[in-house]
């Protein structure tokens, strides 16, 4: 008995020396598994790091927004007003694009209240011929030109009656003398045999005359007979596109797009305002970009001089502290600091 309780102690001894000797290993193996991922975490945590230093190392550098004066008025009187980021319209929404648009016409109003037709003119005739000669060539060397004309020829019966050779002459001037010749003598014979000898207040009737397309007929109709039109020159089509009020290019289509935004009332001054805008300060090679009153609302903004000093440099006309393009310019015109235009020859 005594040999066999003995026997089932050293047993049962064995078998806990082998459980511990199990255990042993067991922790030994789990162990080393612990410190095997412990060092690939490590590593990967490592490669993470390098991958973001060279990722680093790789990023451009961040590109400069360009930034836009909050009210840019403040620029042509010299003062350094705050600043705010231009953000381009991008997917503007029809209401957010008319929203825009007429404020851009409001401030334009506040910098030019004095803005009229650049052409001098007395009566409708006078500015039909005058817009017509105006192609092609600047409206100061137009009012130059036409009191010569005007001075000898100051009806459409006289003027449908003259010897072109004469006519030439005196268009010689203002370029493509010819044509425009044969416009103007033309112009006046159908004022004559269709009209009377008065110039017609419709538009279907004026863009029958020779010359006169639907650019010269609004100018008409907004300037001697009070009814309003969109006046499509190459600066308004210019600055329409770069404020992003229309995509087209076609002059028809830029006058029903923007003629969408704005009430009929406002056509003709707004047609001021942005021609205006474009002679002085919005040209099409240099834009005056740090002197000008609405640079927060316009995308393009940039594409242009912004230091404000270097922009004073780029004005044009009375900003700039020049003549005007009219000898005889209206009273508000003067009032406001402007000064007219010498006569052809003079200076």
């Amino acid at each position: 008995m005594k040999k066999a309780a003995s026997a089932r102690k050293a047993a049962s001894k064995a078998s806990a020396s082998k459980a511990s000797g199990a255990k042993a290993s067991g922790s030994k193996a789990s162990g080393s598994k612990s410190s095997a991922s412990k060092s690939t975490a490590s590593k990967a945590s490592a490669s993470k790091k390098a991958a973001k230093g060279a990722a680093v190392k790789k990023a451009p550098a961040a590109k400069k927004v360009a930034v836009a004066p909050k009210k840019a008025t403040a620029r042509l009187k010299g003062t350094a007003p705050a600043k705010a980021v231009v953000h381009p319209p991008g997917d503007e929404s029809p209401t957010a694009l008319v929203r825009r648009a007429r404020r851009i016409n409001r401030e334009l109003a506040e910098v030019f209240p004095y803005a009229h037709p650049e052409l001098d003119f007395e009566n409708p005739f006078q500015l039909v011929v005058a817009t017509v000669l105006s192609a092609q060539t600047t409206d100061l060397r137009v009012n130059q030109t036409t009191p010569s004309l005007f001075a000898k020829y100051p009806t459409p019966e006289d003027l449908a009656a003259a010897n072109p050779q004469e006519v030439e002459e005196i268009l010689r001037p203002c370029g493509f003398f010819r044509a425009k010749t044969k416009s103007v003598i033309g112009l006046s014979k159908a004022l004559v045999e269709d009209f009377g000898g008065e110039v017609p207040g419709r538009l279907e009737d004026l863009v029958k005359l020779p010359g006169v397309g639907r650019k010269t007929a609004f100018v008409v109709l907004g300037n001697a007979f009070g009814r309003p039109g969109i006046t499509v020159d190459t600066h308004f089509q210019r600055l329409v596109r770069r404020w992003r009020w229309t995509g087209e290019s076609d002059p028809d289509k830029i006058e029903a797009a923007v003629g969408a935004l704005f009430p009929k009332s406002d056509w003709t001054d707004l047609s001021h305002h942005v021609i205006w805008h474009g002679r002085r300060i919005c040209h099409a090679r240099k834009p005056a970009c740090g002197a000008c009153p609405i640079a927060p609302l316009c995308p393009a903004y940039g594409e242009g001089e912004t230091d404000p000093e270097k922009a004073k440099k780029l004005l044009k006309y009375e900003k700039g502290g020049f003549p005007g393009q009219r000898l005889k310019p209206p009273q508000a015109y003067l009032d406001a600091g402007g000064t007219p235009a010498p006569p052809l020859g003079a200076g």
